[in-house]
């Protein structure tokens, strides 16, 4: 049976992660990369699939667990009638990406406490099983590309493809566990020492955090919450090229038994602006200048080439396919890996690689002149391209349509280019680029605002709400206190919030291609929250907030989405847009030159004392567009 998601810890090293299960059973890990198949998969399917737990031979054992303070360390304390034991589970850093481990250490706490190690290794996404071979190590397994070493300081006992150990761990001792993956083709055993590896990780992870500067000169109650989201990030960031993942894992469905499971084990560049104003104000200019890098890199090209998202390294091909071996997480089929959406028209996308961009000429992210020569060429395109219709924001896989936040952003596209020319003195068409601004900002105004319910709408011409109207401040098109945008608030609070929170939009009024509906999409909160704060309505954000912080598991972390009905967590996790949610509202709630206001220029950039001694952020002197 499934475990709920928010039973799951997340612990990695900038190339793959793992899930951890609050009983020890790691039931998720792709090795080498985020987006390798899996080797543990018994998170969508059954421990047929793979998984490897560590746990009590007690089956009462109490548990708890948490983060060490600052760290991607992960210990879960289980408590006995023998005695206290701890798991403490990790990912060292790697030196390249032919070399990743998975470290587990049993701590013996107290007393002396009987432990069973269950280990099946499944290549292939749970489908394949390697050749074994015992080793004096513990043992080797290979298939195809791929070989690990399980190193073990106890007996391993081989036996209907199962692998077991049965060991006693007494107080002051521990006893070690590493799972070394490396490419088939070359063998080799490696030299552990687990308890320097557990030493190194603990120092650098402290150090990375210790530089967050939420609520480091004034202690804040939020402050935890925000490092343990910008931990979240770093972990997701596949470090040889600064690109990000969506999330950790493929197909955790948005509604249990449904069929709306994405693999999300890829980077968007609708994510890029927000991502760079949670990094950058927080204090880390090297990530968001990798960031910035790896999306010019993965975007470079072709205009009419531009992609939704990328894979790591910016690989274009995607190609979506189902696993049928696989159950799926309680039977919510089917298992998808890759992502169809990537071949999708969606015009937002030239929006947000302008205002990225943009962004990181405010804090003088080392600008390029080949960057500005794309951007125009970007334009360009954009000029005959923002009229089509799309699949919008949220990927709708039924019909394309002239999606109010597509048009939205083509005007933050112009916007932005105009803003070079004028702000930065960057050479470029402005006049031409004026007067498309202008022509989008009255086909929003006229047929994406509707004039009997009083809110801008979904898709021009038509009734329904969207959630990513709420963006319509947050980037600058309009001031937070116009009637246009209060009167879009309230809609939304009215017809598309459940239990206090927002949903997308609803599927049973505007069909996307998929059956079933969903949770609430916990970065829609994040924006509501945005939105009354920059009208002034400090209180009802910071309530939100705190009911968006109260529904992180115990380990800090969100999914997707969220059911009210059912209180669980809810589509792939640990989430990247959800925790860029926590660090950008935190800073808009505490600051009146927050994420939000600075996107919308209506306060200066600031990003704290560079590490780099890079120039300071430059303000620009435009004012807010006034009202049509």
């Amino acid at each position: 049976m499934s475990k709920p998601i928010e039973d799951y810890g997340l612990i990695g090293n900038m190339l793959s992660c793992a899930l951890v299960a609050r009983d020890g059973s790691i039931d998720w890990l792709c090795m080498p990369r985020f987006d390798s198949d899996a080797c543990f998969a018994a998170l969508l399917g059954g421990p047929e699939n793979g998984f490897w737990r560590i746990a009590p031979v007690d089956p009462n054992a109490k548990v708890s667990r948490r983060y060490r303070p600052g760290t991607m360390i992960l210990e879960t304390t289980f408590e006995t009638a023998e005695g206290v034991v701890t798991l403490i589970d990790f990912m060292p850093l790697a030196s390249d990406e032919e070399h990743v481990d998975v470290v587990r250490l049993i701590r013996g706490d107290r007393g002396r406490v009987s432990m069973k190690c269950e280990f099946v290794l499944r290549f292939g996404y749970g489908s394949t099983v390697p050749w074994v071979q015992q080793a004096d190590f513990g043992l080797r397994a290979v298939a195809g590309p791929d070989a690990v070493e399980l190193h073990a300081s106890v007996p391993l006992v081989n036996e209907d493809l199962h692998t077991t150990a049965i060991f006693t761990v007494d107080a002051g001792t521990t006893v070690p566990f590493t799972l070394a993956w490396h490419p088939s083709h070359r063998s080799e055993e490696r030299s552990m020492d687990p308890q320097r590896q557990l030493e190194k990780t603990d120092q650098w992870w402290r150090e990375w955090s210790g530089r967050c500067r939420f609520g480091k000169e004034e202690p804040h109650p939020w402050r935890e919450a925000v490092t343990r989201s910008l931990i979240t990030l770093k972990a997701l960031t596949f470090a040889p090229t600064g690109g990000m993942v969506a999330a950790a894992t493929t197909s955790l469905p948005e509604q249990i038994g449904g069929e709306r499971n994405w693999d999300y084990r890829y980077c968007w560049i609708r994510d890029a602006t927000l991502t760079l104003y949670a990094l950058l104000i927080s204090g880390y200019r090297d990530e968001a200048r990798e960031w910035r890098e790896w999306m010019l890199r993965a975007a470079a090209g072709h205009p009419a080439q531009l992609q939704i998202m990328y894979g790591l390294a910016g690989e274009r091909r995607l190609t979506e396919a189902e696993l049928p071996w696989l159950a799926g997480y309680e039977n919510s089929r089917p298992v998808r890996i890759g992502n169809g959406a990537y071949s999708q028209l969606q015009i937002d996308v030239f929006g947000e690689m302008l205002d990225a961009l943009h962004v990181a000429r405010k804090f003088q992210l080392q600008p390029s002149h080949e960057a500005w020569n794309f951007q125009k060429v970007l334009l360009e395109d954009l000029k005959k391209q923002w009229r089509l219709p799309d699949q919008g924001i949220w990927e709708i896989r039924g019909p394309p349509r002239h999606f109010t936040h597509s048009k939205l952003m083509a005007w933050v596209a112009f916007d932005r280019g105009v803003r070079a020319v004028e702000d930065f003195g960057l050479d470029g068409p402005a006049e031409s680029w004026k007067a498309e601004r202008e022509e989008i900002r009255a086909e929003i105004l006229s047929r994406g605002w509707s004039e009997e319910k009083r809110t801008f709408v979904q898709h021009f011409d038509g009734p329904e709400l969207d959630a990513s109207l709420l963006l319509v401040p947050l980037t600058g098109f309009l001031p937070p206190d116009d009637p246009r945008v209060t009167g879009t608030i309230e809609a939304i609070r009215r017809e598309l919030v459940e239990d206090g929170l927002v949903l997308r939009y609803r599927p049973e009024r505007t069909p996307d291609g998929v059956a079933g509906r969903e949770g609430t999409f916990l970065v829609c909160s994040f924006w509501l929250a945005d939105a009354l704060t920059m009208a002034g309505r400090v209180e009802e954000a910071t309530e939100l907030f705190e009911r968006l912080l109260s529904l992180r598991n115990d380990l800090g972390l969100l999914a997707e989405q969220y059911d009210p009905r059912s209180g669980r967590q809810l589509g792939n996790f640990p989430q990247a847009f959800s925790h860029v949610g926590i660090v950008n509202t935190a800073h808009n709630l505490i600051s009146a030159e927050g994420p939000a206001e600075q996107r919308a220029d209506r306060a200066k950039p600031t990003d704290g004392p560079p590490r780099d001694k890079a120039p300071q952020p430059v303000r620009t002197n435009r004012r807010q567009n006034p009202p049509a």
